[in-house]
């Protein structure tokens, strides 16, 4: 059973005012974001389709992943995309105990500066499967983050869906200053290498650019 948004409702991001949902309605400017990598079966691939297109993005990064992955993570860094803070070990806020979650958010920042070879500005956050408690979220403000949510999720994890209904979950609800969410994962791989390049190609045609945040 389907248990999410695939565009994210107005409401919602009212009710969640201090989250950032997309950026400006009045520029032709699209937001792509990559969640859970580096992972070399999929991102790879996928710098190498936003390079094509000279497209930003936007990569919310595992620290256990980058610590696997430092080569990817660099050219990440080298090419010119932004990088953000996606917990150490990919932690479930709502089912995590405060000090645990901020622990393991800080040992991901160390992480990113390590391997980084700097500090990384801006300072910016997702949650894993977008789930954090309100009072997690309150400490991480704190420390300087923005934290980054997302207007269309493009359902990329969802083993039920096609990869063609992935590709109109993005193609449908995408506007001006978008935030869409695909994962460079093992588990999405297959949906992002067809989905990826003919949103690259489309919007393109259609006069968008594709910035990092």
């Amino acid at each position: 059973m389907k248990t999410y948004f695939t565009k994210t409702p107005n409401s919602i991001m009212r009710f969640f005012s201090k989250y950032v949902w997309r950026f400006s309605l009045d520029t032709k400017e699209i937001y792509l974001t990559f969640d859970d990598g580096p992972t070399p079966e999929i991102t790879d691939f996928v710098l190498d389709a936003l390079k094509k297109y000279n497209a930003k993005a936007t990569f919310f990064c595992i620290g256990k992943n980058i610590v696997n992955h430092p080569d990817i993570f660099n050219r990440i860094i080298i090419e010119g995309h932004a990088v953000g803070n996606h917990t150490q070990n990919h932690l479930k806020g709502w089912s995590t105990e405060n000090e645990v979650y901020l622990e393991n958010v800080e040992v991901c920042e160390k992480t990113i500066t390590r391997y980084g070879n700097a500090t990384i500005q801006p300072k910016i956050f997702r949650p894993p499967y977008g789930k954090i408690k309100k009072s997690q979220a309150k400490e991480i403000l704190k420390k300087g983050y923005k934290i980054i949510m997302w207007t269309v999720l493009s359902a990329d994890f969802d083993t039920s869906i096609s990869k063609e209904k992935c590709l109109q979950n993005v193609l449908k609800n995408t506007k001006n200053g978008s935030i869409i969410v695909f994962h460079d994962s093992i588990k999405a791989a297959e949906k992002v290498s067809f989905v990826l390049p003919k949103v690259l190609k489309e919007f393109s045609k259609q006069g968008f650019t594709f910035k990092a945040i």
